[in-house]
């Protein structure tokens, strides 16, 4: 009788946790890319506008898009402005404060590495040369992958104007992407580096079409 009831009782622990398992996979995905669908419709309309403003963006808001080539046409997400959690269960968030795209210093932007449309799942997948595309409203900047490091995380000397040298004035355009190392761990942080090479007019829509 005991045995029969431990072993029910497990039962019942293994579909709570397949069901929480699958949740953080596929629920959380829903949520993001419902926020991504609605946050590039608001981005084009902002893009397409006739007015142009120079007001700051507000926080979890859309700012630009991000394109990685190597992995796939398909591939893009709107950049949120903010880092809380909040922001992060929308899209990759740029880091306040982080130089904005195009600009000299560095543009941080971090994102989820396996739960929310895990939009940095592949960054271990980049190699040096790798082009990270910055979509704004008139401009697309063409960043090219100059490095990886694996850090802590208490590192946030990687998010300095120049990475690793907080107290260095910059002089370069920068980009920086943050995702957790290894995957299902917040261990460590896997960092990606690198440098602008191209500023181009934009050619796509928000939405990646």
């Amino acid at each position: 009788m005991i045995i029969r009831g431990m072993g029910e009782l497990c039962i019942t622990a293994g579909l709570v946790l397949m069901l929480f398992v699958m949740y953080e996979l596929w629920g959380t995905g829903q949520y993001t890319r419902a926020q991504q669908d609605r946050l590039g419709r608001e981005l084009a309309k902002t893009w397409t506008s006739s007015a142009v403003t120079t007001e700051k963006v507000r926080l979890g808001s859309g700012l630009a898009m991000i394109r990685i080539p190597r992995f796939g046409r398909k591939y893009h997400f709107v950049v949120i402005e903010g880092v809380a959690r909040a922001d992060l269960r929308k899209g990759p968030g740029h880091y306040p404060g982080s130089a904005m795209p195009g600009q000299i210093g560095n543009f941080v932007v971090s994102g989820h590495r396996t739960t929310y449309s895990a939009p940095f799942n592949r960054l271990g997948e980049l190699r040096a040369g790798d082009e990270i595309l910055i979509d704004t409203r008139d401009r697309q900047y063409v960043y090219k992958v100059t490095g990886r490091e694996i850090v802590k995380p208490s590192a946030v000397e990687v998010t300095a104007p120049v990475p690793f040298h907080p107290k260095k004035r910059p002089t370069e355009k920068r980009i920086t992407l943050t995702t957790c190392h290894p995957k299902y761990s917040a261990a460590q942080r896997m960092i990606i580096f690198g440098e602008l090479s191209a500023e181009l007019p934009r050619a796509a829509a928000p939405n990646g079409k």
